[in-house]
């Protein structure tokens, strides 16, 4: 890539980031020996040490183990946001296992494709979901499940033995608690993993557009990931994260998981995000991190108890999977006082790439996903061919290469061919970059709008329309029409439901701002924007909204 673009960095940038050799397993392990009686996570009223937290990962691991389970192995994280989704996370990669997790929303279809593309053998499950594993045991390749609940972190000691009620016999040849797991004899599996080469996880894809893709993460990736993160953000022993993103989403996963224990800080994990339970955590636990998705920092800025609430222990807020408004950053910032910034990353990277500044407000640019993390390059290529660099503020489609970048996808060649060029990872996204090294991230090429062969990127009317009095969230998507190919529809969410809005006026508003075929010529007032688990809108639930 031309080094002219990369001259006079906004920011002092380490020469030589050191990235260890050294395995997921080895990551938890080191955390443990300097960190052993700090507190680790922080659920409800339970609280686990590094030292804790290392002792029940190599129980759960030597009881994988006497069950079978052997290095290259696929094992299921089918669990929301509790203790046992780490220490089964970390005891798995701890024996040389592949993990692939399932969100815990996932009905028999879903999960049962991830299984099956997977070859996943073992899953981990709360007894609440062992239903829906039940009904696809038979079509599956499993042959250990284990259940789990609220109680199995209890000290030991004071666990009695219950009996595991299934609606099935003989259906696996093994259902276990979890429980029974960290009863196991500690031991500290000797797998040999080679963290370059060996996988760790296989990540699946949204799936929005087609069907979901094992993104094929090595250890070295996870590492030289979380690393990054935790050096950019200045991570720091006392550090507090408030764990609310889901860790099964790889955006969760490494920024409210591994990096937290590659900087031995605490993690209060939250397994669902409520606003309102939300402020009550932050107002107890003062966390100091919170990374989260834009719909999240709308919801808890605009909450009308927030000023009731001590928010202000937030030092600093990455926000990610979906663009962040500039008014929602600037209402945040003013409710918490904390640094609110955008970044930026994708499943096929681990997933962060980009990040905005936080030593200085002056080097953050609202708008901007920011510059590129440590020894991360990124460049931009034209749309046409995918092989020229475009001039600066020209825009192209992103392409990103770094030590956290994919192996590929999971038995899929062909597109991982598609996706990987010479080491470099292909985003989809239009994006252009400026003079100091800032990118901007105008759209997703299948997002983009054509309007009588006019290009509009929803995100530029998106931004448009969160100006505008009363709008709490917008979305825009194109919708086919007869005459321009495609027209630009609106949805939005008010503040305040019971005023009124009048759409006219709205389209007023965004003509002073924005060219007349970027307007929406179709507005709709919804109550609720449909989400992912991970709070990133559905762009393809609105097109399909009726």
């Amino acid at each position: 890539m031309e080094k002219r673009w990369f001259r006079s960095w906004p920011i002092d940038m380490p020469k030589n980031l050191v990235y260890p050799e050294m395995s997921m397993g080895q990551m938890l392990r080191r955390a443990s020996t300097h960190s052993s009686a700090r507190t680790a996570i922080v659920f409800r009223d339970i609280r686990l040490s590094y030292a804790q937290l290392d002792e029940y990962t190599d129980r759960f691991a030597s009881g994988l183990v006497d069950a079978g389970v052997q290095k290259g192995d696929r094992v299921a994280l089918f669990l929301p946001n509790v203790p046992q989704f780490i220490i089964s996370y970390y005891g798995a990669l701890r024996v040389g296992a592949i993990v692939t997790t399932c969100s815990p929303l996932y009905k028999e279809r879903e999960l049962l494709y991830q299984l099956k593309d997977s070859e996943s053998k073992t899953i981990v499950c709360p007894k609440s979901n062992f239903q829906t594993v039940s009904n696809i045991l038979k079509n599956s390749m499993l042959l250990n499940v284990v259940l789990t609940d609220d109680h199995d972190l209890r000290p030991l000691l004071d666990h009695t033995d219950e009996t595991i009620q299934t609606s099935t016999e003989d259906a696996c040849d093994t259902v276990t608690s979890f429980r029974d797991l960290l009863k196991t004899p500690r031991s500290k599996p000797e797998v040999e993993i080679a963290p370059s080469r060996d996988l760790a996880l296989l990540q699946y894809t949204g799936g929005t557009t087609g069907i979901p893709k094992g993104a094929m993460i090595t250890h070295r990736n996870l590492v030289a990931n979380a690393i990054q993160f935790a050096t950019w953000l200045k991570l720091r022993h006392d550090d507090t994260h408030l764990a609310v993103l889901p860790l099964f989403h790889i955006y969760g996963m490494t920024t409210s998981m591994n990096a937290p224990i590659c900087s031995g800080s605490t993690m209060i994990l939250v397994p669902r995000f409520d606003p309102t339970r939300v402020l009550d955590i932050i107002d107890r636990h003062k966390p100091t991190v919170f990374c989260g998705v834009p719909t999240m920092y709308t919801a808890l800025a605009n909450h009308p108890d927030i000023h009731k609430h001590n928010v202000r222990s937030i030092r600093v807020c990455i926000s990610g999977a979906a663009p962040l408004p500039g008014e929602v950053q600037r209402k945040f910032e003013q409710a918490t006082g904390g640094r609110l910034v955008e970044g930026y990353g994708l499943t096929e990277s681990s997933p962060v790439t980009h990040v905005n500044p936080l030593d200085d407000p002056k080097k953050n640019r609202i708008g901007s996903i920011g510059i590129p993390l440590f020894d991360t390059d990124a460049k931009i290529l034209d749309i046409e061919t995918g092989e020229k660099e475009v001039a600066l503020n020209e825009l192209g489609e992103l392409v990103i290469r770094g030590p956290q970048v994919m192996m590929g996808y999971w038995k899929k060649p062909e597109e991982t061919e598609n996706a990987l060029r010479n080491g470099w990872v292909c985003t989809g996204d239009i994006a252009k970059m400026d003079k100091d090294g800032y990118f901007y991230i105008v759209d997703r090429k299948k997002d983009m709008i054509n309007v009588s062969g006019l290009k509009v990127y929803p995100r530029e009317v998106e931004e448009t329309l969160y100006e505008y009095p009363n709008i709490r969230e917008a979305c825009v998507v194109g919708i086919p029409d007869s005459y321009r190919g495609e027209h630009v529809k609106a949805f939005v969410v008010l503040q305040d439901p019971t005023s009124k809005t009048n759409s006219d006026e709205l389209a007023t508003f965004c003509r002073q701002k924005i060219a007349d075929y970027k307007v929406p010529s179709e507005i709709e007032y919804i109550s609720q924007m449909p989400k992912t688990s991970a709070g990133k809108i559905l762009r393809r639930a609105l097109r399909q909204h009726k």
